[in-house]
């Protein structure tokens, strides 16, 4: 059986669900409103202060979507009571962020600038050291929005292996490379 469906969603205080008799699971918190379609063979049930994801057979499609369900409410709920929040680093000689209310402007060492407009459930901040490297923080209760923002982001300017210029989250390892060596012949 599936240990990640095996286990229940504990749900935190201010923290609503409501399940539709069409299998649509809602949850309503502090940071806002999720909503999600379950497939109809797995059953949701709210038993007292959790959620109880069950599935009617051990067929391997039964067994996928039992865990697969059970992770995406469990996203939700966390997303409406903490949010989630991804760091990008902008590493470059000029490269620069700044966000405008919705719209972020970008200089990525292109002839010119960058405008992206972010969705509406996703927040912007930046912040810049003198000498240091401007930070991007993404946050939002959506936690797949978020991070198909992210990569977005990321995707205009990848890190590279040589000199490590680019975008790229806060803690990540780029494998370098060597580059020519003067010597070699």
């Amino acid at each position: 059986m599936s240990r990640i469906g095996k286990a229940p969603v504990n749900l935190p205080k201010g923290v609503t669900v409501t399940i539709a008799p069409d299998n649509t699971v809602s949850v309503k918190g502090p940071l806002g409103t999720l909503s999600q379609k379950v497939d109809p063979d797995i059953t949701v049930k709210q038993e007292g202060e959790s959620l109880v994801f069950t599935r009617p057979t051990n067929q391997p499609r039964h067994r996928s979507m039992h865990g697969l369900y059970r992770a995406l409410i469990h996203n939700m709920v966390v997303g409406v009571s903490e949010g989630y929040e991804k760091k990008q680093e902008f590493i470059g000689v000029g490269y620069k962020v700044e966000a405008k209310g919705q719209i972020l402007e970008m200089s990525l060492g292109f002839s010119h600038d960058i405008h992206f407009q972010l969705p509406a459930e996703v927040k912007a901040e930046v912040f810049a050291e003198k000498k240091g490297n401007p930070i991007l923080t993404l946050k939002s209760a959506d936690k797949q929005l978020l991070g198909q923002v992210a990569a977005k982001i990321r995707s205009l300017r990848k890190p590279e292996p040589y000199k490590g210029k680019g975008i790229r989250f806060v803690g990540e390892v780029i494998r370098r490379k060597a580059g020519k060596s003067a010597n070699a012949k």
